[in-house]
Formats: structure tokens, sequence, C-alpha cells
């Protein structure tokens, strides 16, 4: 995954689907359908997988990761971010 690979959906306000994978073997990211799928070697403890996730998407978007919002789903696999 090349950095700002999807920069082009980075507009403000925008929402974004994710299906996180914590613990994975190795890190990745993947967009289909409209949902990106991201897997992370951090545990789902602590709120480090979600920070894992929030940088890949970030990375991804080309956008600083300050820049997105956790919406819903801080214990589910399933989240929504949004850019502010």
């Amino acid at each position: 995954m090349a950095k700002g690979e999807w920069e082009d959906l980075a507009v403000p306000g925008a929402e974004f689907r994710v299906r996180a994978t914590p613990r994975a073997r190795q890190p990745g990211l993947t967009h289909e359908s409209g949902v990106f799928r991201i897997s992370v070697t951090a545990p789902a403890d602590e709120g480090r997988a979600n920070a894992a996730v929030a940088e890949a998407l970030a990375r991804a978007l080309g956008v600083a990761k300050t820049r997105l919002t956790l919406v819903r789903g801080a214990t589910s696999r399933d989240k929504t971010f949004r850019l502010d």
C-alpha cells in the first residue's frame, strides 16, 4: 500500500467504513465495495488496535491521523471514521 493511495476519497466530512482485524500476522489494507479492510498486528486491548487502524487509514488517505475521528465501533470490528 502506497502512502496516499486513496487520497481522492479524502474529502472533509466524509465517513469511512472499516472492518478491522487486530492481532494479524501481517498488517494489510484493502478497499472493496466501499469498505476498508485493515489488518493490524496490535492487540485489541486499551485502544491499541484502534490507534493502529486509524494510523493505517490516515496513511492510505494521505492525511494526518489527528484528522480522523472514530464515530462508532470502538469495541467492535466494524468501525466508522470521519475525516474532520
